[in-house]
């Protein structure tokens, strides 16, 4: 049996149960303290670390009597994070000590700030964490967990995604705890995109449950999508990469024209994301965003969910852009008239369906646009 010290967010007892698998109810487990050391912020993150500090305590809850079990569960969540498991005394509130396991993380890993306050986390964190702990424990056994941890910012970009989804308005028309039945509920693929495989039925028209069926979602997370426009000049901006997806899928010009794009990182607007996408991609920096769409584009076999802009900007002024190389990005720009676009769109020439829904959306709001500001 073991016992742990928990000085970060496995102190929030949901986030707790769902790594162990089981109820907290009868976890044995009390207040305690480390001297001498305190718990900050991470910088970039959204989880803290503990550091030595002299004149500082960090406050925590001691869990005794750990199974090998329970260990294995823990180890898997926050190996893949560089943490190590140290012995420390601790000090109880009946003023006696104790001597627990602690899980620190290598020194110099982190780049730490300001205390780091529970509460605060559990209310902008909280249930990001728990949907996307979810993820990674499915796959305990499964992966190593520097193979999960590898994959941790795309599960936490889905989950993220999730919740924006869970927060959209329900359908009036039918309840899905009546109208849905899943049965079985996989994690079948982790990787930059999570495969979910579900076993389910469905409310059919003439209230009737469906057979059950197998169903699979390809599932990435939320993006924003831009057309850059410049309305003095009359252009757009295209963007040129190579999609995978598409060679995959068998396409024979997998280099793909489409608008600047990408994911919508967890704590960010979709806004925010198109403006830091045109600077990342085009180095363009926008003036303002005209709102074009918010859809699944291929809501059959796919959970991604984009957001759609057309953005403001002087296309003139651009800077160098071409993507990020530690995303694997290689990106070329052109800027093309307004009336070229058309040509193209017309001749079916773009593969890109969030392209495609810009362009027609900007030949129904081109005047507007083009009209001078009074």
């Amino acid at each position: 049996m073991t016992d742990l010290f928990f000085y970060g967010t496995l102190r929030y007892a949901a986030l707790l149960e769902l790594v162990l698998g089981r109820s907290g109810a009868d976890l044995d487990t009390c207040p305690a303290s480390l001297a001498g050391h305190g718990i900050f912020a991470v910088k970039g993150e959204i989880f803290p670390a503990i550091e030595e500090r002299a004149s500082h305590a960090a406050h925590g809850v001691l869990v005794k009597g750990l199974s090998d079990e329970d260990v294995a569960a823990l180890n898997f969540y926050e190996g893949g994070f560089d943490y190590d498991l140290k012995d420390v005394v601790l000090q109880l509130q009946d003023g006696t000590e104790a001597v627990a396991s602690v899980y620190f993380p290598q020194p110099g890993l982190w780049q730490t700030g300001p205390a780091w306050n529970l509460e605060e986390w559990v209310a902008n964190w909280g249930a990001l964490t728990l949907r996307a702990a979810q993820e990674v424990m499915a796959y305990q056994g499964r992966m190593s967990a520097a193979e999960v941890a590898r994959c941790f910012p795309s599960v936490r970009t889905r989950a993220a995604a999730w919740i924006a989804a869970q927060a959209r308005q329900q359908d009036p028309d039918h309840d899905l705890a009546e109208d849905v039945v899943v049965h079985t509920h996989k994690h079948a693929h982790l990787n930059f995109y999570g495969m979910e495989e579900m076993d389910l039925q469905f409310r059919r028209n003439d209230g009737s449950l469906s057979p059950v069926m197998n169903r699979c979602a390809a599932l990435v997370g939320r993006a924003a999508v831009v057309l850059p426009y410049d309305p003095v000049r009359d252009e757009v901006l295209l963007v040129e990469q190579f999609r995978a997806a598409t060679f995959i899928a068998g396409e024979q010009s997998p280099w793909m024209w489409e608008p600047v794009a990408g994911l919508v990182d967890p704590g960010e607007t979709a806004e925010q994301a198109a403006h830091r996408e045109a600077m990342e991609e085009a180095g363009v920096v926008l003036e303002a965003l005209e709102a074009v769409a918010q859809v699944y584009p291929s809501s059959g076999a796919s959970g991604e969910f984009i957001h759609i802009f057309v953005g403001i900007g002087d296309l003139s002024r651009r800077e160098a852009g071409g993507g990020l190389a530690s995303e694997g990005e290689d990106i070329r720009c052109k800027v093309i008239s307004f009336e070229d676009l058309m040509v193209e769109v017309d001749a079916q020439r773009y593969l890109d369906m969030p392209l495609m829904t810009a362009a027609l959306w900007l030949a129904r709001h081109r005047t507007r646009l083009r009209k001078p500001k009074t």
